[in-house]
């Protein structure tokens, strides 16, 4: 197996949300794809936010994709030079108000390698702690929710989360837990 090689790259489209790059390829057996879009994207964060309560601080918020209402994790955007880390951190103050607790890594995943460029690191957050300062970008319009284990597991299985990066790190965080559950 051997990586394609670009012969040529146009951008399409270079907005602050949306970045299209159109690219000419040439694969290892000397195929040439004349068109192969990108979508370029910063590096994307989520946060599983767990307070020292047990309860999961997640938000609620209009997304016009699906013309629908969702509840979901804590995520946003790595600002340039942002670690990720940080910006999960950040994004969780910014968004609940919640920050502290103990904090480690979860996975890093890609939406669509095929034709997006970036990751989406996704943080565990434990034993966080409100501290009262939100602070929302004119652009966003969500309330906080605590919500029980076994709300979030509903959440899962009925189908209602519908963000694909956020459904697999929960998944595998509740998997991680029910394997590291010590039996009786």
């Amino acid at each position: 197996m051997e990586k394609w090689t670009t012969l040529e790259s146009e951008y399409l489209i270079r907005r602050p949300w949306l970045t299209a790059r159109r690219d000419k390829l040439m694969m290892p057996n000397g195929h040439i794809h004349p068109e192969y879009y990108v979508l370029e994207y910063p590096t994307w964060v989520n946060v599983i936010a767990i307070d020292r309560q047990g309860r999961f601080i997640m938000v609620e918020q209009y997304r016009h994709g699906l013309d629908d209402i969702f509840t979901e994790l804590v995520a946003g955007v790595a600002e340039d030079g942002e670690e990720p880390l940080a910006a999960a951190r950040r994004e969780l103050e910014e968004e609940t108000g919640y920050t502290g607790g103990q904090w480690e890594l979860n996975t890093v995943i890609s939406a669509n390698p095929g034709s997006q460029n970036n990751l989406s690191y996704c943080f565990i957050a434990r034993d966080v702690e409100p501290n009262g300062r939100r602070h929302l970008d004119e652009t966003e319009d969500l309330s906080v929710k605590l919500l029980e284990r076994s709300e979030v597991l509903g959440l899962l299985t009925s189908d209602t989360m519908k963000q694909a990066l956020m459904t697999a790190s929960l998944w595998k965080f509740f998997y991680n837990e029910e394997k590291n559950r010590p039996t009786v």
